[in-house]
């Protein structure tokens, strides 16, 4: 009897699992693919539409042209998965049934209650999003002036922030844009709980852009019109991004395994399995235990990538009757752009540290175009190159 295999997500986890799926699996399964998008985005390059929105032709890859022809494509939000009766409905209530499911659908922006936050602010997680980011800062620079110029916020100085601030600052510096940028980071650095010395580094960077960096204080309330930074300062916006944190995507809460259960993340071991032996999960939407490590895998595009590989081939190997094998994450450095500028910091194989420069910048790019190469062959990663 043939299984039916179901993978959830067309971001970095979902899409790698299904490329190793469709290598791993012969005639011994179905794979059936489902992502409320018919597109997979390399989503650690979007910022970059921020500045131009033309970018999206190089960084978003029809289904269609990724997925082998045996794979089914179906396109759809996740509304509830009944591991009982092994069954997913999506929001159209249709039905569709698995013998094995692979949760990678990814996470949502975390708000942490703070009040007026979600309506009031912008997010970054999908291609609809940095558009609508592009667009929101065209506008407020066009009813901008010298004398009075837009008042653009980023919550938040972890990757994407200061990856946004700096696209932002790109944008403003090519139109000649009246524009104030400000990133606000509630914890004591930029990129926080990181090297200090890649942390004094993008601090530079930012600052060179003319980003205004206010941290060590935390965003408590925000109305239509003013971000309330710590008890006494008060900023106001015309755009506001929020970048802060991430929690569970809302069909996790239906999952009957094991959960965070302040973030709805699926807690998987290393192997990728869950509580409920037909059920795996990784990238953001999951905590994957590492071996003898407090902590899980990181929710980072590298980890998803290096998690796929495994978890697709740990179906497949479960299909079979073969043993598991178990994933630790291995951490091969930290690439970061601030507009067109890039630090590099605990690259594997690298004798130095931390550096900047025309080095990191082609090292940033050329993982970019790594990513893009196996998702869609050479010619779409050499197009995109420039760009990255």
């Amino acid at each position: 009897m043939t299984d039916d295999v179901v993978v959830l997500g067309s971001g970095y986890a979902g899409t790698g699992a299904v490329k190793k799926l469709e290598s791993e699996l012969d005639e011994t399964a179905d794979l059936t693919w489902v992502s409320d998008v018919d597109h997979h985005l390399v989503l650690h390059e979007s910022h970059r539409c921020i500045r131009d929105p033309d970018i999206k032709e190089k960084i978003t890859f029809d289904i269609d042209e990724i997925k082998s022809p045996s794979t089914r494509f179906v396109q759809g939000r996740v509304e509830e998965v009944d591991e009982d009766a092994r069954e997913i409905t999506l929001a159209d209530d249709s039905t569709i049934e698995y013998d094995y499911l692979l949760v990678g659908f990814g996470s949502q922006t975390a708000f942490f209650g703070i009040d007026g936050l979600e309506e009031h602010s912008l997010t970054l997680k999908s291609l609809e999003d940095a558009l609508e980011i592009h667009d929101a800062v065209s506008e407020a620079a066009r009813e901008a002036s010298r004398n009075d110029p837009a008042q653009i916020i980023v919550g938040g100085a972890g990757l994407s922030g200061i990856q946004s601030a700096g696209e932002i600052a790109e944008f403003r510096d090519k139109h000649r844009a009246p524009l104030e940028i400000h990133l606000v980071e509630g914890l004591d650095n930029v990129f926080p709980n990181n090297d200090p010395v890649v942390q004094a580094k993008l601090r530079k960077l930012l600052e060179d852009k003319d980003v205004e960096i206010h941290t060590g204080e935390f965003i408590g309330e925000v109305d239509e019109e003013t971000v309330y930074v710590g008890e006494e300062k008060e900023l106001d916006y015309d755009v506001l991004l929020w970048t802060g944190g991430i929690t569970g995507q809302d069909a996790a809460e239906t999952v009957d395994v094991d959960k965070d259960e302040r973030s709805n993340r699926i807690e998987a071991a290393s192997n990728f399995q869950t509580t409920d032996e037909r059920i795996f999960a990784l990238g953001d939407a999951a905590l994957v235990d590492q071996p003898d490590q407090d902590n899980p895998a990181p929710p980072t595009a590298q980890a998803a990538w290096q998690a796929a590989e495994v978890a697709g081939e740990n179906i497949a190997r479960d299909i079979r009757g073969q043993p598991l094998k178990e994933w630790t994450y291995d951490d091969k450095g930290t690439l970061i752009s601030v507009g067109s500028k890039a630090v590099a910091h605990d690259v594997k194989g690298l004798p130095v540290d931390t550096f900047g420069g025309s080095a990191a910048k082609a090292l940033k790019k050329t993982v970019a175009a790594r990513w893009i190469k196996k998702v869609n062959g050479f010619a779409d990663a050499a197009k995109a190159f420039p760009d990255m």
